[in-house]
């Protein structure tokens, strides 16, 4: 798993930075690939020479090697790692990394880097649980940087509380996961459906619902970290994704979502239906705008396909099916009854009389039912927490 991973190390100014050389070493021990990356203020903590010999790289402090006459390029460095991590993350440089500031060649690389990023805090007690803190790990969660926590311990201030930096040995644990993960759908192609779908009534004018995407995209996102080539079929949403392995489908209504789906779901090894699609459309479309001329409107409604079960039936042996049913009551039931009728490997449950699920929310409350008749239930979380729970419980029922 470690040989060839290449790893790069950012280094700030803390006395956990002495630390650093131990995890270097596990790292060069299992076969991967080190670059450090050092602030300025690091050095005073841990010498460039001990982080050169061990890495049996460079130590790399500034933009300019006045030795040598050679730029050193936070590009290349950034593009090189497969993983970087901070370690140890002083309050300063966190201030700096989660504001986009740029005056070292360590902010140059983190801006700069195209793999996963981990950070590892480290601070004294009361820096670590000010507010200030808190909002800029935030910052940093919600670009997608993964935060390895600080521990609970004794503090170079004397005092005994959290801050202390994560040990190597947890750091090592948090990687390994990561990259165990990262293989964990390697070799899968995956169709995944996000967002509502809008039902026009005019030219202006449609019927929709308050689906936002976040769940779907959630899924293809994790999807990506494990290593799957994912096409993504959209309704309309604000949501952003990118990536080498993604194929985005735009669509706007539950007819094209239908054929988007059916042209792609062939050449799939499994799909995760996570829209919000439209029951019922309207059965005439207006050319113009309808005026607001009666006290009254009657629109005629027909129903759209239902994809789910479309797919379901024409899903080959090989192939698996995982559905979403949101519920007002009798979830359980309900979900049940879907997970049978549109021939699934697995449904994913929730409820709109759970606080902080369905549309709209950050979070979910979700409940699996699979083909054996399995409930698992899942406290309330963020919904990439979320979608991580429904790919590992999804791949421990098709291994």
């Amino acid at each position: 798993m470690w040989e060839g991973k290449r790893i790069v190390i950012g280094i700030t100014g803390g006395i956990a930075a002495y630390k650093i050389s131990f995890l270097i070493r596990m790292l060069k021990s299992k076969g991967a690939e080190v670059k450090c990356v050092l602030t300025p203020a690091s050095s005073d903590f841990i010498s460039p020479l001990t982080v050169a010999t061990l890495s049996q790289n460079p130590a790399y402090l500034t933009f300019w090697n006045k030795d040598n006459g050679e730029w050193t390029n936070h590009v290349d460095l950034g593009a090189w790692g497969d993983v970087m991590l901070i370690a140890p993350l002083t309050a300063n440089s966190l201030a700096k990394l989660s504001n986009g500031f740029c005056d070292n060649l360590l902010t140059a690389t983190y801006l700069s880097a195209k793999c996963p990023v981990f950070v590892a805090p480290a601070m004294d007690l009361d820096m670590y649980a000010h507010p200030t803190t808190s909002q800029n790990l935030d910052q940093l969660r919600k670009q997608g940087v993964n935060i390895i926590p600080a521990e609970t311990g004794f503090l170079a201030s004397g005092l005994t509380g959290q801050g202390r930096m994560a040990e190597p040995e947890t750091i090592m644990d948090t990687l390994t996961e990561h990259f165990t993960i990262s293989q964990s759908m390697s070799n899968q192609k995956v169709l995944i459906t996000a967002g509502p779908t809008y039902e026009s009534i005019d030219p202006v004018r449609f019927i929709g619902n308050h689906s936002t995407g976040k769940m779907g995209f959630a899924l293809a996102e994790n999807c990506l970290k494990r290593g799957a080539e994912v096409v993504l079929v959209t309704g309309p949403t604000q949501c952003k994704l990118s990536h080498s392995r993604l194929t985005r489908i735009d669509v706007q209504s539950a007819n094209e979502m239908y054929t988007a789906v059916h042209e792609h779901f062939s050449g799939c090894n499994g799909g995760i239906f996570s829209a919000a699609v439209s029951d019922y459309r309207p059965n005439q479309i207006a050319e113009q705008k309808i005026k607001k001329s009666q006290d009254k409107m009657v629109v005629e409604m027909v129903k759209n396909p239902d994809i789910l079960k479309s797919i379901g039936a024409v899903k080959k042996q090989n192939q698996w099916l995982v559905g979403f049913a949101l519920e007002t009551n009798d979830a359980l039931k309900y979900g049940a009854e879907k997970l049978k009728k549109k021939n699934l490997d697995l449904i994913v449950v929730n409820t709109l009389q759970d606080k902080g699920a369905g549309f709209g929310f950050d979070t979910n409350k979700i409940t699996l039912l699979d083909f054996n008749n399995k409930t698992t239930k899942f406290e309330l979380t963020t919904k990439k927490e979320a979608a991580k729970n429904i790919l590992d419980y999804l791949l421990t029922i098709k291994k």
